[in-house]
């Protein structure tokens, strides 16, 4: 079990053995957990299994793809892909469709919302609750806030016990203040209260996971940026060699960050390997749709090509055909979905 205590004393450690970033050596560090989808595998955990890992991702939404290279004063740009379904919560989402009932509490007040969290733990249940995940201390310290669900498996004193990817622990004033940190979500508290009745609804969650890929998904004009047009962006921004917008004045002059940043994005943050794809095609093929899980195979070792090509150092134009080949793929993905 890895002692979150001294995680990030041991990731610095390998940073300065190998001169890695603070995120590559996060992810070798914690290698082991990073083979799990976070909210699948802490879901599962939750219910005590059940379901599959890979059901409840497909549950929860499945696959996405939403692309933002983020600016903040006094940092380099931030490229960010998410490859999972989003940016709806994964978690009730799994939880509706697969007919779980559970309560979901929000609250201003920090004293109510530490009430709620010891009466579920007192319950006998694991609460998830909706953290910064850049304040919790075996995560990296980056500038801006972002959400990350983790399960509450006990207050011993003035320590909350928690499970991320893995076991860990923080004091109870830290836990309430990353509780504290995401302004829409803040104090959320999921509680599961019974058993699955019923069937799950895979049908409803297939379709609504090819419309987010295709169709808009925040109904505004950053809708460009999430699914197969946001695909298609990171594509044309690769190629792009002149433009300011183009990785090519953006990133030229310093590409090991951005390229790190989109190898660990395909296949480790907010993902797993494969951009989500093998295991998103582990719940096509679990619930009998063996041909569009064959495609999502298929563009799953497209992504991790595309992931291997950043690692290896490619040029930005050469990294443009093997994502436009991954495209392909997922506009072939898409016409499966439709066809189930």
């Amino acid at each position: 079990m890895t002692d979150h205590k001294h995680l990030k004393r041991r990731v610095r450690e390998r940073m300065a053995k190998t001169g890695e970033s603070y995120t590559t050596a996060h992810r070798h560090v914690t290698a082991r957990a990073e083979r799990h989808h976070h909210e699948s595998a802490l879901l599962w955990r939750v219910l005590g299994g059940g379901y599959s890992e890979a059901m409840l991702l497909g549950l929860g939404g499945g696959i996405g793809f939403m692309y933002f290279v983020f600016e903040y004063a006094g940092y380099a740009p931030m490229l960010t892909i998410v490859a999972q379904a989003h940016p709806e919560p994964m978690i009730s989402r799994a939880l509706d469709r697969a007919g779980i009932p559970y309560e979901s509490r929000q609250t201003g007040s920090p004293k109510v919302a530490e009430r709620h969290l010891r009466a579920a733990l007192d319950a006998g249940r694991q609460p998830i609750c909706q953290v910064g995940r850049f304040q919790l201390p075996w995560r990296p310290d980056l500038p801006f806030p972002d959400p990350v669900d983790v399960a509450v498996t006990g207050i011993i004193g003035d320590t909350v016990h928690v499970h991320d990817d893995e076991p860990g622990e923080l004091p109870l004033a830290d836990f309430m203040a990353a509780w504290s940190e995401i302004k829409k979500s803040k104090h959320q508290l999921i509680e599961i209260t019974g058993q699955a009745s019923g069937e799950p609804d895979v049908a409803g969650a297939i379709r609504d996971t090819a419309a987010k890929l295709t169709g808009p998904v925040l109904g505004n004009n950053f809708d460009v940026n999430f699914g197969l047009s946001g695909m298609r962006k990171l594509a044309a921004q690769l190629a792009d060699t002149t433009g300011k917008q183009g990785w090519t004045r953006r990133f030229g002059d310093n590409p090991g960050p951005a390229l790190d940043r989109l190898r660990d994005c395909l296949e480790v943050e907010y993902t797993t390997p494969g951009a989500t794809r093998p295991l998103y095609a582990d719940f096509l093929a679990e619930t009998g749709h063996a041909e569009a899980a064959a495609v999502y195979r298929e563009a799953g070792e497209q992504w991790s090509r595309v992931a291997s090509a950043a690692a290896d150092g490619q040029p930005f134009t050469e990294l443009a055909e093997v994502v436009t080949e991954a495209v392909r793929l997922e506009e072939s993905g898409v016409e499966a979905l439709r066809q189930v």
